[in-house]
């Protein structure tokens, strides 16, 4: 029997584009659960794409070798065709809906092929339910957050069971709740037959239950293979695989419980500073009571930072991250309540970077922000540092339209901070991030702060947090709880946790340098005795 996935000697060009976005892959699966990891802008999108026929039939450009899935030729069979065998969840999950309302939404694909209503129903309800988003079911698809929407665009895929899933990075904008419930649905699906292709950065959880892993850098794959054997030397590899490499274990471990054991001699040793670094200048921003936003979300906030400071905010799919960012901003007026900020301009990243880019270049983005500046000049060695430190300096010249997500997401990211804004606001900055950018969004946040911006970050990304923030803020129930340095709002059984500090108490380390560091001052042995 020929196997669900089926390609050999494909090269593959978009139009007009400088370099091949594939080159000579040869890949062949049979069902269970693939991770596609690599760097962004590595072709990881391109492969996915492939697999369901949008390219070449949609993109264009030209392609070579051989590409059958599911009995179908690729390179032969449209696209609308390919999807009866193969369901796909693009990146940008904003551009996916086609209904205004979720239900409507969810049942579309059912809909055009002709399926009955009471079936249709049926089906509607259970992936909503296994997804944990009936509650969202008559809401408008405009009044979703980022998290929301990617879930109701893997819903999408989910009802009309497909032989194959395709998820491009669908854990990029998910709380911790909507990230369990979706790898959990993704590990029954498995069990049931359905094969799954997932792109993806946010590597922790997936990697110990991959049946393979491949990794995909300028066009060309290694593997698939077992994902010890890759783990070591994937860019977006997870703490704990990071972890092994620092302390020169052997074999490479992906399961936390393992490194808990190996640290168990230290855990109770190790004490991580719990007060957040002093922020030395004033005030920036201030929110006293602040009541508003669509449904009412922000409840009575109180919350403020200083110059300097970084601040990660952080909550729940739909909590109110975006909101408060946008009252900061001065984007939504509140209904009861004050918010203040000092003079100065704001720089704000909304979830999607599209919603920034419409110059013909990434050059021009920076222009364009600096355009009634007349102390700054997008060639200004400054500007092109943030161009070197983001790692899209090569592509500066290039329109946005024509980049990775990841890439777009660097280059909104860089059209907003250059010249020194007073306050940053970002939310969700590191979709489609992969490690060395995430590294560079570090540096560059670090840079501004070290020049007396305050920057706020919205995000689900723990690690991202650990690295960067002075204070972790989480929003519930439309208020914010300031749970201090990621030291204690990171470590231990906080639901926020991240990979390492899950394995010690709080307060505790949270990174894999602040453990070096910390056995380091204590002069504590790197594992256990044998």
């Amino acid at each position: 029997m020929a196997p669900l996935v089926d390609i050999a000697g494909v090269s593959y060009r978009y139009p007009d584009a400088a370099t091949a976005a594939l080159v000579g892959v040869d890949l062949v699966l049979d069902g269970g659960l693939c991770v596609v990891a690599g760097p962004s802008g590595g072709g990881k999108s391109t492969l996915l794409r492939l697999l369901n026929g949008l390219v070449p039939h949609m993109y264009g450009g030209r392609i070579s070798g051989r590409a059958r899935v599911d009995s179908h030729d690729v390179l032969r069979t449209p696209a609308r065709r390919m999807a009866t065998s193969v369901g796909f969840v693009f990146q940008d999950a904003e551009r996916q809906a086609v209904h205004a309302t979720v239900e409507r939404d969810i049942a579309f694909g059912l809909e055009n092929r002709g399926v009955p209503q009471a079936e249709m129903r049926r089906r509607v309800d259970d992936v909503m339910s296994r997804l944990d988003i009936a509650h969202l079911r008559a809401r408008a698809i405009a009044t979703l957050s980022g998290g929301e929407r990617q879930r109701v665009a893997v819903a999408g895929a989910l009802v009309l069971r497909p032989r194959l899933l395709v998820l491009d990075e669908p854990f990029s904008q998910l709380d911790a709740q909507g990230g369990r419930a979706l790898l959990a649905l993704m590990l029954e699906l498995r069990d049931s037959g359905t094969a799954l292709a997932v792109a993806e950065h946010r590597l922790d959880d997936l990697l110990r239950v991959a049946d393979d892993v491949l990794d995909i850098t300028h066009g060309r794959i290694r593997g698939p293979a077992p994902a010890a054997s890759l783990a070591a030397s994937l860019d977006s590899a997870p703490q704990v695989v990071r972890l092994c490499a620092a302390m020169g274990w052997t074999p490479t471990l992906l399961d936390p419980d393992a490194a808990r054991s190996r640290l168990a001699h230290v855990a109770g040793r190790l004490v991580a500073r719990t007060s957040p670094r002093a922020a030395t200048g004033n005030d920036a921003w201030r929110l006293d009571g602040v009541v508003g936003g669509p449904g009412g979300v922000l409840r009575g906030v109180d919350a403020a930072a200083r110059a300097g400071e970084v601040v990660a905010l952080m909550g729940d799919n739909g909590a109110g991250k975006t909101t408060l960012l946008r009252v900061i901003a001065g984007l939504i007026t509140p209904s009861a309540g004050t918010a203040w900020r000092a003079p100065g301009r704001v720089a704000y990243l909304p979830q999607n970077p599209a919603a920034l880019l419409f110059r013909e270049s990434v050059e021009a983005e920076i222009a364009w922000t600096l355009r009634d500046d007349p102390g700054h000049r997008p060639d200004d060695p400054e500007h092109l540092a943030l161009l070197r430190t983001l790692g899209i300096e090569a592509i500066a010249g290039c329109d946005p339209r024509d980049l990775s997500s990841g890439q777009r997401q660097r280059a909104a990211i860089a059209a907003i901070l250059c010249g020194l804004p007073r306050v940053a606001l970002l939310d969700e900055p590191t979709r489609g991030m992969d490690g060395a950018a995430r590294e560079g969004l570090v540096r560059a946040i670090r840079s501004l702060t070290a020049r007396g911006a305050s920057v706020v970050v919205a995000t689900h990304d723990s690690d991202l947090a650990a690295s960067v923030a002075d204070r972790v803020l989480v929003i519930e129930a439309g208020h914010v709880n300031d749970l201090g340095a990621p030291a204690s709002a990171l470590s231990g059984s906080r639901s926020r946790a991240t990979q390492l500090g899950a394995l010690f108490a709080s307060p505790g380390p949270v990174t894999v340098e602040d453990l070096a560091a910390l056995l380091r001052r204590d002069r504590l042995p790197v594992a256990a005795p044998r």
